[in-house]
């Protein structure tokens, strides 16, 4: 029987409905590891885990491809901004085939998908009355004659004092703010004291949700206390009215006569990916109604992996945008659409004493160091600091003592001392167990009801207590080992050390299976090292989506449904296949050699 099949009590479980929502990173720069461990590795060990489980999963995401930090870059390095976003948009793609980030759709905002998407919700908020018209003063550039979009505007923050808070989003506080709200607010392009003049925008009714959104939260004690505490104490000191459209020339355009050049504000149509990247992926997958399986069954969990200065776009704004749109492309009018189940926020990943900063070159560049190192020592070491509840810090000696003292020494040492045991005294094959002694019965039952445990700490988004967990029963299977000590067993009892060889195996069939949603790829080869077929891995595969005016790329993912979450069978008799280290030792002078990389210009 293949590893991992569902048996007969398995089979009558109902699969979940899970959607996973990634947050849409800015495409105006590559990506660095602060990102990865921010939103995108944790995001793929609770789809990979859920896939295991047998859960109907659907992983979605895209290259953010409007806004000012695309225009400011644009208009830094003097190109278009459709060509600036092409770019990192193949620079992401490349990233998560790299870490394995297993995106069943990752697509961007610049598709015709979206586009028609974001202006549709905007007419059905228009229609529902939760859009009005509103003159704003707004700062304009008489150096460059145009309106300075918010990020064009810098100043001191109201609230925290910071010198250098955007006109959007003051990045040390969180607090998001009106370009107006600014003290000293000065140009980004020409560095000049802008002035305001009157403009005519579409302001979103916010504060119409405050009931709705607080009632809609009151069974979310399931949250982390940070995501939750943030958004109440958000709403509790009241929302105001959020400008809707924006004097810009890339973007969405506003879809009514009189607002030529305008178009819609960043904020409020990125979040809409969500729902149209579902949209993309059900038309590409040929059935163009799968998508209303997760967004109107209330019964789906939708979870959205975000860094914490996503949170109020993501508990409060997003949700806001459904409630007023109830439903969109559906005529039933029970129907609404579904609102997000959790919000894991991460907060933020800091770098050796300092925050990750791309204007410094204070980074470690997520391609980069996938060139020097496995990945899944990387992804290792990201699990095992993820910022889940508070700021954490990368540090390359901490990273090189995680992958020497606990990969390598521990999980990647059992791995190969119980193969190449097995291959040198069991004819390369599982051994035939004898009788189970108590010890032994006792470590398979401790793996055995592990799944369950570690299975709800990834539920919970608790990674880097699931790692633990895991790491800790490879741990114990090596104390178990040491006290079997078959190497002097297979002299003097050969059945008993085919018993204990037996147990070592099916334990790390087990352990593979619980490493799989952090470390996929080694996982894989010890999948391969025990004798099995199927991939724990999955494929990646990028292609091209052509519409009406134009193609773009996105990446897609097939997962194997041959392996399962759930305890190991491996048969004796078994033949074991090529056996090969899963990691290798690093020198840590290499760390010294690392940090000194930090702050220094790119080539």
């Amino acid at each position: 029987m293949e590893q991992g099949a569902f048996d007969s009590t398995r089979r009558c479980r109902m699969p979940e409905k899970v959607l996973v929502c990634v947050a849409w990173p800015y495409a105006n720069g590559p990506l660095h590891l602060g990102h990865i461990a921010g939103a995108y590795l944790p995001a793929d060990i609770f789809a990979r885990y859920h896939r295991l489980k047998g859960n109907r999963v659907l992983m979605v995401s895209g290259s953010d491809s409007h806004g000012t930090p695309i225009t400011v870059q644009a208009d830094r390095e003097g190109v278009p901004p459709r060509a600036l976003f092409e770019r990192y948009h193949q620079v992401f793609l490349e990233t998560w085939q790299k870490y394995g980030i297993s995106f069943d759709l990752f697509t961007h905002t610049d598709t015709e998908n979206h586009h028609r998407v974001a202006q549709d919700m905007f007419l059905r908020l228009l229609e529902k009355g939760y859009l009005f018209k509103q003159t704003q003063r707004q700062f304009y550039s008489e150096v460059s004659r145009r309106f300075l979009p918010d990020r064009y505007i810098e100043g001191t923050c109201p609230i925290c004092g910071y010198e250098r808070a955007r006109g959007d989003q003051c990045e040390r506080c969180g607090t998001l703010l009106e370009a107006t709200q600014l003290i000293h607010p000065r140009s980004r392009i020409d560095g000049s004291v802008p002035v305001l003049r009157e403009t005519e925008h579409y302001f979103f009714n916010l504060p119409a949700f405050t009931e709705p959104l607080l009632a809609y939260l009151r069974d979310k004690g399931y949250w982390r206390p940070n995501v939750l505490a943030f958004t109440l104490n958000y709403i509790r000191q009241g929302l105001q009215p959020r400008p809707i459209t924006r004097d810009l020339d890339w973007g969405i355009p506003v879809p009514l006569e009189g607002f030529e050049g305008k178009v819609l504000y960043v904020w409020f149509e990125a979040v809409i990916g969500y729902l149209s990247a579902t949209i993309e992926w059900a038309s590409l997958s040929g059935s163009p109604e799968a998508w209303k399986d997760w967004w109107y069954d209330p019964g789906a969990k939708i979870v959205y992996f975000i860094g914490k200065d996503n949170i109020p776009f993501h508990t409060i704004i997003w949700p806001a945008q459904l409630l007023g749109t109830e439903r969109l492309y559906e005529e039933d009018p029970s129907k609404r659409l579904t609102l997000p189940y959790d919000v894991p926020a991460n907060e933020f990943l800091n770098l050796e004493g300092d925050k990750f900063s791309t204007s410094r070159n204070w980074a470690v560049w997520a391609l980069d160091a996938a060139e020097r190192y496995a990945v899944d020592a990387l992804r290792y070491y990201l699990t095992a600091i993820m910022p889940e509840t508070q700021d954490t810090e990368f540090r390359w000696i901490d990273f090189i003592r995680h992958n020497n003292e606990e990969l390598l020494s521990i999980w990647g040492n059992l791995v190969h001392r119980v193969l190449t045991f097995a291959a040198r005294h069991f004819d390369g094959e599982v051994p035939m167990p004898g009788l189970m002694e108590p010890r032994d019965a006792e470590i398979l039952a401790r793996i055995d009801v592990s799944f369950e445990t570690v299975g709800r700490m990834i539920e919970g988004c608790r990674f880097r207590q699931a790692l633990e967990t895991v790491m800790g029963l490879a741990a114990e299977v090596n104390r178990y080992l040491n006290e079997r000590e078959p190497w002097k067993e297979i002299r003097e009892d050969r059945t008993r050390a085919g018993t204990t060889v037996y147990v070592a195996l099916r334990a790390i069939d087990s352990l593979k299976v619980m490493f799989a949603p952090f470390l996929p790829f080694s996982s894989q080869r010890v999948h391969e090292m025990l004798g099995y077929e199927g991939d724990l891995v999955g494929r990646l595969i990028l292609r091209p989506v052509a519409e009406r005016t134009r193609e773009h790329l996105v990446l897609t993912y097939e997962a194997d449904p041959r392996v399962r979450w759930e305890p190991s069978r491996l048969p004796p008799g078994q033949r074991l296949r090529e056996i090969r280290p899963l990691f290798e030792k690093i020198d840590e002078a290499r760390a010294e050699e690392e940090r000194a990389r930090l702050g220094q210009p790119t080539a």
